[in-house]
């Protein structure tokens, strides 16, 4: 495959796509970034619009991190190296790489345990207060650049930033091959984790919804139940129908990949005694959970925070052909059309499930 790029010289605009407040999104240009010590410039070739990146635009606000100033969005990124800061040595101009979005400090007990993704001072993209990745060109530390090979797209590129959150869910769980699982929600992280799931040989895999359209394209991707949640039915009903479905007892681990109150609450009480049940999706700060349900029975509560070491295996197996998830892109806009692809990505009508912007 034979990257097209673009070296920017003087006459070279830069263009970004930049959040300034809640509910309030442009378009416009800046800086074109220049790579210090360490550092590349990239051309970024596709980003992917995360749900994250939807609600710091809708509410000003992700998880415990508000947005305090203008900052570009954007952290599921692929690109093309165009320049090299001093002493890079481990790529050159023209090298196709994904980018990951986080730069720990590398010296933090955290770091040096492994766990680089709770560094507490980690710069994670597009996380506030720090710029994102959706721009023409933007500069990234060597270290987190992952070379992609050429049967590996941009496209797919970008989407090996969920990709890596579903292998970190699946093992962050523990679910393994031939063990019962539910996921609930059939978002883009829950179908994701749902083709890592059935790679990995987990069964029976049961995903809930509330929209018909996303559990029949579960189904399509070899969910072995689907359940549609109607909002208006108690928690411990909806829990129970879901545990009916194998047998009564629930499944032995529950992703949840919604955030949402009710989805958690009924996600807890649908996981078998003695189970595990990992929070994935990002909701209200304080919610109310069914404490005795869980605890009486033995029922492990774990959370996730992105990810740590999981971009070579991500790479390696969109590599090998193994895990097709290129269909779960189905819109594509310019960069230059930006805020049509958000209002696309925020808006369940037009069937989008992963809306991409391309350069």
């Amino acid at each position: 495959m034979t990257a097209q790029f673009q070296i920017p010289d003087e006459s070279t605009k830069n263009y970004g796509v930049l959040l300034n407040k809640k509910d309030d999104l442009q378009v416009v240009e800046i800086p074109m970034p220049t790579p210090a010590a360490g550092e590349v410039q990239v051309q970024v070739k596709a980003t992917g619009i995360c749900g994250s990146d939807i609600h710091l635009w809708k509410y000003g606000e992700i998880g415990i991190f508000p947005v305090t100033q203008p900052q570009l969005l954007g952290h599921e990124s692929a690109g093309i190296v165009t320049a090299l800061g001093e002493g890079v040595t481990s790529l050159r101009v023209g090298d196709r790489v994904a980018i990951e979005a986080g730069i720990p400090c590398s010296k933090c007990s955290q770091c040096m345990a492994g766990r680089y993704h709770l560094c507490p001072t980690v710069v994670f993209k597009s996380t506030p207060p720090y710029d994102g990745l959706l721009a023409k060109y933007c500069t990234h530390p060597a270290r987190w650049l992952h070379k992609i090979p050429d049967n590996v797209s941009f496209e797919q590129g970008a989407l090996l930033e969920p990709l890596s959150v579903a292998i970190s869910a699946i093992e962050r769980c523990g679910v393994t091959f031939g063990r019962s699982l539910l996921i609930t929600g059939a978002g883009p992280i829950g179908l994701i984790v749902l083709a890592v799931a059935k790679a990995t040989g987990v069964s029976p895999i049961i995903i809930t919804d509330v929209q018909p359209s996303r559990l029949e394209y579960a189904k399509q991707m070899g969910a072995d139940y689907t359940y549609q949640v109607d909002p208006k039915k108690p928690d411990y009903e909806a829990a129970k129908e879901i545990s009916d479905l194998v047998g009564g007892e629930g499944t032995e681990f529950t992703l949840e990949c919604t955030g949402i109150e009710s989805s958690f609450r009924t996600a807890i009480m649908a996981t078998r005694d003695a189970g595990v049940c990992c929070l994935v999706g990002v909701g209200k700060n304080d919610q109310s959970l069914p404490v005795n349900n869980f605890a009486m029975r033995e029922v492990d509560i774990k959370g996730l925070f992105r990810y740590h070491h999981t971009y070579p295996r991500a790479v390696a197996l969109m590599a090998s052909g193994k895990l097709n998830i290129d269909h779960l892109i189905t819109h594509k806009y310019d960069i230059m059309d930006a805020l049509k692809a958000f209002n696309t990505a925020a808006d369940y009508s037009t069937g989008a499930i992963k809306v991409q912007i391309t350069n």
